[in-house]
């Protein structure tokens, strides 16, 4: 796939046609997207369980709410560090934390936006990250899969913008992310939780 093809570090935006419960009003961040699938996570999904009940040496660097996301159905015995690293070349991260594009621990998705080892100490990170997001499970799809999914109107591919990670109010991110949007999508984050009083 080329990389104009690529979808990663995009939004995907349940419509409201979308009738998978597991997705309902869901914003996903595409962490990967190429020929052998797409993988992400939803953004918008925070579970009662707090940061520091399954890792606790990086609640400390997890922002607002400090609660673990379901980031989607899949593998959900599994966590997956999300972070923002504000600015390009970041002065307090040092220069021997910062190797190639980002520090140590930290693996460019798209922009400032990228994936944190969990296994790294959360100290080596801890002076780069501008906020962390710790999700159980994630959304995936096999090969060709999402496409025919956003050829029937499944899903709104939308830019993504870093505080989308950090949104501190996860619950109105499906309409603020439409709200934004320079187009007719702006109508539909006014889109009624219930069709039928519409």
């Amino acid at each position: 796939m080329s990389e104009v093809s690529s979808l990663t570090g995009r939004l995907l935006v349940a419509t409201p046609a979308l009738a998978d419960p597991n997705f309902d009003r869901a914003v996903v961040l595409l962490l990967d997207h190429d020929e052998e699938g797409s993988l992400g996570v939803i953004l918008n999904r925070p579970t009662p369980v707090g940061v520091g009940d399954i890792l606790e040496s990086w609640a400390a660097l997890a922002g607002e709410p400090g609660v673990v996301f379901q980031g989607g159905p899949v593998s959900l015995d599994s966590a997956l560090g999300v972070a923002v690293v504000p600015g390009e070349g970041n002065e307090k991260t040092g220069a021997s934390a910062v190797v190639g594009d980002g520090p140590l621990g930290w693996r460019r998705v798209h922009g400032a936006i990228g994936l944190v080892d969990l296994e790294a100490p959360p100290e080596l990170l801890a002076a780069a990250l501008g906020s962390l997001r710790i999700f159980a499970g994630y959304a995936g799809w096999g090969p060709g899969q999402l496409e025919d999914e956003l050829v029937e109107g499944a899903w709104y591919v939308v830019e993504s913008e870093p505080g989308d990670v950090s949104s501190p109010d996860p619950s109105q991110l499906w309409r603020a992310v439409l709200r934004r949007q320079r187009n007719e999508l702006a109508m539909v984050a006014t889109y009624p939780d219930d069709p039928s009083l519409n």
